[in-house]
């Protein structure tokens, strides 16, 4: 009896499903965000954005909602790596989301940190002199015990999410029907700025960069986790560093 080989679903709809679940949902409220922003009375500058913020003034009920927030922004993670299994191989394995050479992925992680992290501080002061810029609070949780915890989460949840799906899905997915390597850098890099659009012009050219930077790294080196541990690092030093600054530097900046 012949053995009928399983039909190929079509890539397309799945990624649009994936992004639509995802990054691509937050890129269009942040294309809508931008656009409410530019077409207000009050200028790009004097706006604001707050990230990591109370959702709760109780503050075990906080907590509840900051884990669970944490916990269910990762599901189109496991969708999208429960979808790279399709060839029979671990997604994990196949993205370079392993353990399998964690000094060489520190290292190159922290070093990856390092430039993108130093001259994005810089482009942030440029883009605030400038005006194309909101303020950005990157944490606005009370002192609780376990905010510092919370931040360091939120963090990770950042990392595994954007680099996991904006490179490492993406990046397989569009090679597979076939984009060149310029146009999957570009549309990763992209799909990065776009959902950064809600902090003002200059974060999403920021992130643009970024983007570039991290779609062209995993496209030569095939792996996902040293940028999930720079994008990590990005984050805890934002996020953990603003809640210890004094109050005189969060004025400045």
């Amino acid at each position: 009896m012949a053995v009928t080989a399983p039909v190929r679903r079509p890539l397309g709809p799945e990624i649009l499903i994936v992004l639509g679940l995802s990054l691509g949902q937050s890129g269009i409220y942040s294309l809508v965000n931008i656009i409410a922003r530019l077409t207000s009375n009050t200028p790009l500058r004097h706006q604001s954005a707050g990230l990591n913020t109370s959702l709760s003034p109780r503050p075990y009920l906080d907590l509840t909602y900051q884990v669970l927030g944490t916990a269910f922004a990762l599901v189109p993670v496991a969708l999208a790596l429960y979808l790279l299994s399709d060839s029979g191989k671990s997604a994990l394995a196949r993205i370079g989301f392993d353990i399998r050479r964690p000094g060489r992925d520190l290292l190159a992680g922290l070093g990856l940190g390092a430039l993108i992290g130093i001259p994005g501080l810089g482009f942030y002061l440029l883009g605030r002199t400038i005006g194309i810029t909101v303020n950005i609070s990157p944490a606005g949780l009370p002192p609780y015990w376990w905010a510092v915890p919370v931040l360091i989460l939120a963090a990770v949840k950042n990392a595994v999410l954007e680099e996991v799906i904006a490179v490492g899905y993406l990046m397989e997915r569009l090679d597979e029907i076939g984009w060149s390597a310029p146009a999957r850098t570009a549309a990763s890099a992209l799909l990065r700025g776009s959902y950064h659009l809600y902090q003002g012009i200059g974060p999403a050219i920021g992130n643009v960069v970024m983007g570039i930077v991290f779609a062209e790294y995993y496209r030569r080196r095939g792996r996902v986790m040293p940028l999930v541990i720079a994008h990590t690092a990005i984050d805890i030093v934002a996020f953990v560093g603003y809640t210890l600054l004094p109050a005189s530097w969060l004025a400045w900046l």
